[in-house]
């Protein structure tokens, strides 16, 4: 006798498909297409939040887990009355018990604050569903490591469809490529082996400013394997809490070295005693992310390649190395491969970044291949600037952009210029772009010029302001200014603020 039928053996390797599968990826509508058939509900390629209903469940889930709930219990009397069962009708009939224990404790998951004590549940259905009577199979995986797993997807689900927003491709892809980048392309072989290793993999997240590059390395530090201690059912640690970010261009080498490294007291002016680096500090679970990763000065980048290449450090003054436990995650908005070819970035380091390589799109990307993610991203907007209002003053600000810029505006900003935007439109009831301001306050300027009326201060901002615009680089602009790059970073700010700035 046989375990499964056609209809049993089609129905179970679907779901264990759709298990196993990237969920932003087009293969999750395939294989919910594949388990429901007629009963299939089209929603489109995208899976993303809704802005105006974020509470919603996609009714296809459901559906494939109730249908798969009822039949559970005579799948599993096949297998204890099957005469003999093969390897492969053994995996796609566990891993769809995957599917059906993270579905059915997917809430109590989300509910826990904590509390794990829903484990004993969980192990009593494991065992009742992985176990057959008579016969030598049994799962290659421990109640306890499944069970960590499932945590870390419903953690790495939350951070990545909530807050990864926009039903246009690009954000698509980008959700995609962050899942990917937590559980690699084989989420089978991760759960076997990779889980224990992904720490060691850096991951290098580029893309223009303002496309929420930082918000990707939130997600990522937030969906870290976390293992599960059975016997005082608590998780060792929680991931996302040792997330520690270290802005290089805010900076000066020495600072950078201090903050990442730590120090000894003594070993430069103003130590004045032992200082623990943040790559010492960081725990298992943790992650540093090391923003603005283009100004890195190259003395530093030699030493972070170290720490890439062996896992080992030793603090500013002293002998004694260290091992960094966590992963690291480094962002840039620069070009690297011409900051290599210009000399100020390591060729060996980028190639040992750049492995996990994320992409944040631009928002004109966005809107020129789904141009309705505007109004989703505005709606959006308001409601986290002024939650509850957001249905009163969403009209006025999707009326304001619709009239008052241009049809093709390319947001140069991004996500943050967008939100300043409706900001603005909401206090003022207007918003002025960057560019209309510098180009309106050029006649301002020079006639304050030659008047005599400009101080040293406003002089030196708006110069500070021109050589960074053109060099794209705090550090150029201060190695053509001659001053230090604190200085010409505190400068452009305060031009940008200023009067003079528009």
């Amino acid at each position: 006798m046989v375990a499964f039928s056609i209809r049993d053996r089609h129905l179970l390797s679907s779901v264990a498909g759709l298990a196993y599968c990237n969920p932003f990826l087009p293969e999750r509508v395939e294989f919910e297409q594949a388990v429901l058939g007629r009963e299939f509900v089209p929603g489109g390629p995208v899976w993303s939040a809704s802005v105006s209903d974020p509470e919603a469940t996609p009714p296809n889930v459901t559906t494939i887990y109730e249908k798969l709930n009822a039949r559970i219990d005579d799948l599993h009397s096949r297998l204890v009355e099957a005469s003999d069962v093969t390897a492969e009708e053994w995996t796609i009939y566990e891993e769809s018990v995957h599917y059906l224990l993270y579905q059915r404790y997917h809430g109590d998951f989300v509910a826990a604050r904590g509390k794990w004590r829903f484990y004993r549940e969980f192990l009593a259905d494991w065992q009742r569903l992985c176990r057959i009577p008579g016969k030598t199979l049994e799962s290659t995986l421990q109640p306890g490591h499944v069970f960590a797993c499932f945590r870390q997807i419903q953690r790495a689900f939350h951070h990545i469809y909530d807050n990864i927003i926009g039903n246009s491709m690009p954000s698509a892809r980008l959700r995609a490529s962050v899942w990917q980048s937590v559980f690699t392309h084989d989420m089978r072989r991760y759960r076997h082996t990779l889980y224990r290793r992904m720490g060691e993999f850096p991951t290098l997240i580029t893309g223009p400013s303002g496309t929420g590059k930082e918000l990707i390395a939130q997600a990522i530090a937030g969906s870290r394997y976390v293992a599960f201690d059975r016997d005082n059912m608590v998780f060792l640690d929680e991931a996302g809490e040792g997330f520690l970010p270290i802005n290089l261009a805010a900076l000066s080498p020495t600072l950078i070295e201090s903050e990442l490294f730590g120090h000894r007291r003594g070993s430069f002016t103003g130590a004045i005693g032992d200082r623990k680096g943040w790559l010492e500090a960081c725990p298992q679970s943790g992650s540093v992310f090391l923003d603005e990763l283009g100004e890195l000065d190259l003395s530093i980048q030699v030493k972070l390649l170290r720490v890439i290449e062996t896992r080992w450090f030793t603090p500013v003054g002293d002998t004694e190395p260290r091992r960094f436990h966590g992963k690291l995650i480094a962002a840039t908005n620069r070009d690297l491969p011409a900051e290599i070819r210009a000399g100020r970035f390591r060729e060996d380091l980028y190639y040992r970044l750049c492995a996990d390589l994320i992409q944040t799109p631009s928002l004109a990307e966005q809107i020129r291949e789904s141009p309705g993610v505007l109004q989703e991203l505005l709606h959006y907007m308001t409601l986290r600037t002024v939650g509850d209002d957001a249905a009163q003053c969403l009209p006025e600000v999707t009326e304001w952009v619709k009239t008052q810029l241009p049809a093709d505006y390319a947001w140069p900003g991004n996500y943050r210029e967008l939100e300043q935007c409706v900001r603005n439109v909401i206090i003022r009831r207007s918003y002025r772009p960057l560019a209309q301001r510098e180009n309106g306050g050029e006649d301002e300027f020079f006639a304050r010029f030659r008047a005599g009326d400009l101080t040293a201060d406003e002089l030196l901002a708006r110069y500070a302001a021109q050589v960074y615009r053109v060099t794209g680089s705090y550090e150029e602009a201060a190695r053509r200014m001659g001053i230090d790059r604190r200085t010409v970073k505190a400068k452009v700010e305060l031009y940008l603020n200023s009067g003079t700035a528009g």
